[in-house]
């Protein structure tokens, strides 16, 4: 069983709001009932990209990719939108780094101190968790605990997180793994995060990001 005591941090950086606006107007070529999706083939699509010694969050090659170069510590990267009640999905694919890790989506993103975060690793953990007032907490439970329906090592996983009211739950690869409920956030924006534990490298590609209604 795991937990991260380290505080976080963010690779980010502010985008206009115009920018954000654009993003959610082209939702009208979006498939009925998504509000935005992103294969990360256009770089421009509005998601962070940063490359520091700490870690990297950038498109690469038509996945989105979050490097993390310092232990105990999660990196996250958001498109800059805003929305309230939603399912998110993600495929996610460790290629660098230690199993003992974590990765996955993120919702109701208020700012770098305040958002919920559902993750798995690759060594088979799960876990439902919020950043409040930047303190660092699991929901509904105590530590990390594993599931036989994630799959490990670098082979991909499907992830998908509800935020429905105060409804949030995890799924991966069409399992169920978690189910909380939690009125900590109303609304905001969405994004991506992997972490490390005790080593550095965590290297993880996502691909195929969408946002819909519940």
């Amino acid at each position: 069983m795991k937990f991260k005591y380290a505080p976080l941090i963010a690779l980010a950086t502010l985008i206009l709001t115009t920018l954000a606006c654009s993003l959610l107007n082209s939702s009208q070529a979006l498939p009925e009932g998504t509000l935005f999706q992103d294969d990360f083939s256009d770089s421009s699509s509005g998601w962070d990209q940063n490359n520091t010694e700490e870690g990297i969050t950038d498109y690469e090659s038509s996945v989105y990719r979050i490097w993390v170069n310092t232990t105990e510590t999660d990196i996250w990267a958001n498109p800059g939108l805003n929305f309230t009640d939603t399912v998110i999905e993600v495929d996610a694919t460790k290629v660098g780094g230690a199993d003992d890790n974590d990765f996955g989506v993120i919702c109701r993103y208020q700012d770098t101190n305040n958002f919920y975060f559902f993750i798995i690793s690759s060594d088979g953990y799960y876990a439902i968790g919020k950043v409040l007032n930047g303190e660092y907490n699991l929901v509904g439970i105590d530590q990390m605990l594993p599931d036989e329906s994630i799959n490990l090592g670098s082979t991909s996983n499907h992830i998908k997180a509800d935020c429905v009211g105060s409804h949030l739950v995890l799924h991966a690869n069409g399992t169920q793994l978690a189910d909380v409920e939690d009125t900590s956030f109303t609304s905001g924006d969405v994004g991506l995060l992997a972490g490390t534990f005790g080593e550095i490298g965590t290297d993880i590609h996502f691909d195929n990001f969408s946002v819909k209604q519940p």
